[in-house]
């Protein structure tokens, strides 16, 4: 009885003595300097407030709102066949093992270990003369037990801040899905702009060729001079050339889908020509800008992100504390004799016991550790409070956009009815020798001018709403419910201020 006091007294001692100790490792006083913003406070300007009608959040086939068959075949087809998809898929199996492994420091760990030598002595005197032509066994078995008593949470921590990156990298996963998706319609709606551009110039081909012929037959019938000729002549070459420009980066646009498609420009071939007819109106949820973080994949990685840096400084303030293994053993091991003779029950041997370790004097290593992961805490909260506010500014942009672009697309209408206008007038006098071609062909220029500014606000229009889209989220749910994410990181925030 008095020796088992003794060992629990003795035990105790240690145990206090290591806590007294580590109450001298000095913190510092090294604490996270930012906090993060509440999305809430963030003033969304007049701009969101007053988008318009009030919308839900986008549908999770976003694209389908342009009602071309094509486009959603072509989407899938990127989203299926992308590198940049396998390459997000294998970075979340990364993590996913990784998180594995760090769990597994919570564990118990079991270990067998097997050393079986044979040993033929040598036949000098002073080594082992007397054993010659003798052979002989040293063998050991082990089976180890080990279990790290987390008393500070060190390897809870370290499992939720590899479960927290692991959510992150989900995120940037989705995120990535979301940017190629855009990508890929952006640049279809490029393709549909030079198809509308190359028939603005070929039909102005047309025109200037009808002037041409004019002028051959006036100059014919003696009514006009081959200085008509000239100059009915002299634009030609250029709109030829603007034909070719227009084909040439058709053609270019088509291999760059082929491209996000994750195919070889051969996939190219059977790209038509894009029917995109978007008649959605402008309109933000009634949420906005709440649930924003919910619903953007990359605010949703940087906020995971943040959760794993709270659970880091924790990490590092529990490098200060004593580390208490329990561990304990128990084989036969023998020398001599046979070769399965160490397996019989007096060669048993048992060890167990507390393993403790603790910092004394480490040079200020454990604090420059601290200081860094408090020091990239703050990094990761400014990072996520700078994508709140591009967020907004994302989605400000873009209604101020589509509603500018609806506006002039109204003024564009009106100009090219005049230029239209213009360009009949102008034949008709021309054709009856009341004005010279300069006259026709300035009409001209300016309905092509018209024209290819309602291609480009069209244009414009249907990129904006894609971009308008991908900063509400792109109907991308986030992995992890909201809800969770804020109650927790409440809680490890708290946790990593103190």
């Amino acid at each position: 009885m008095k020796r088992i006091a003794y060992h629990r007294l003795s035990a105790l001692t240690v145990i206090a003595l290591s806590l007294t100790i580590a109450g001298c490792a000095d913190q510092g006083g090294i604490k996270p300097q930012s906090q993060v913003r509440d999305v809430a406070v963030l003033d969304a300007g007049q701009a969101i407030r007053q988008a318009g009608a009030e919308a839900g959040w986008p549908q999770r086939a976003w694209w389908k709102a342009y009602n071309d068959p094509q486009l959603d075949r072509l989407v899938e087809q990127a989203v299926a066949g992308n590198p940049s998809m396998a390459i997000a898929a294998a970075r979340v199996r990364q993590a996913q093992a990784m998180a594995v492994v760090a769990h597994a420091g919570e564990l118990p760990s079991a270990q067998l270990d097997v050393a079986v030598g044979r040993k033929d002595w040598s036949d000098n005197v002073y080594y082992g003369a007397s054993f010659r032509d003798k052979l002989t066994w040293n063998n050991t078995a082990t089976l180890g037990l080990a279990y790290n008593v987390d008393l500070w949470d060190r390897n809870k921590n370290t499992t939720e801040r590899a479960e927290d990156e692991m959510h992150a990298v989900a995120a940037d996963g989705r995120a990535a899905q979301l940017d190629l998706e855009s990508n890929v319609v952006r640049t279809y709606v490029q393709l549909a702009l030079q198809y509308g551009l190359l028939d603005n110039t070929e039909a102005m081909l047309k025109e200037e060729q009808k002037i041409l012929d004019l002028a051959r037959r006036r100059f014919q019938g003696g009514l006009g001079t081959q200085l008509d000729i000239t100059q009915a002549e002299a634009p030609l070459p250029e709109t030829r050339r603007q034909i070719e420009a227009f084909n040439e980066s058709i053609a270019l646009i088509r291999n760059q889908l082929a491209a996000l498609l994750g195919q070889g420009p051969g996939a190219a071939d059977g790209i038509a020509r894009p029917v995109l007819a978007l008649h959605a109106a402008i309109g933000l949820p009634s949420a906005l800008p709440a649930e924003l973080v919910g619903r953007r994949p990359d605010i949703s990685a940087a906020r995971w992100r943040v959760q794993a840096a709270a659970k880091g400084i924790a990490v590092a303030k529990a490098a200060f504390y004593p580390n208490i293994n329990l561990m304990a053993g128990i084989g036969p091991a023998a020398a001599g004799g046979g070769l399965f003779s160490f397996l019989s029950a007096p060669n048993i041997q048992t060890t167990y016991g507390p393993a403790i370790s603790l910092p004394i004097f480490e040079g200020g290593r454990l604090r420059g550790q601290l200081g860094a992961s408090t020091a990239g805490y703050d990094l990761e909260v400014e990072h996520y409070n700078a994508l709140l506010s591009q967020a907004l500014k994302g989605i400000s942009d873009q209604i101020v956009t589509l509603q500018s672009v609806q506006r002039q697309q109204q003024q564009a209408r009106e100009s090219i009815a005049a230029a239209q206008k213009n360009v009949d007038i102008a034949t008709r006098a021309y054709q009856r020798g009341l004005t010279d071609y300069l006259n026709v062909l300035h009409a001209q220029t300016q309905w092509l001018r018209q024209q290819q500014i309602v291609q480009q606000l069209q244009a414009q229009h249907l990129s904006a709403y894609a971009a308008l889209t991908a900063a509400l989220g792109g109907g991308l749910e986030p992995v992890g419910a909201p809800e969770a994410v804020a109650s927790s990181e409440g809680t490890s925030l708290k946790a990593a201020a103190k």
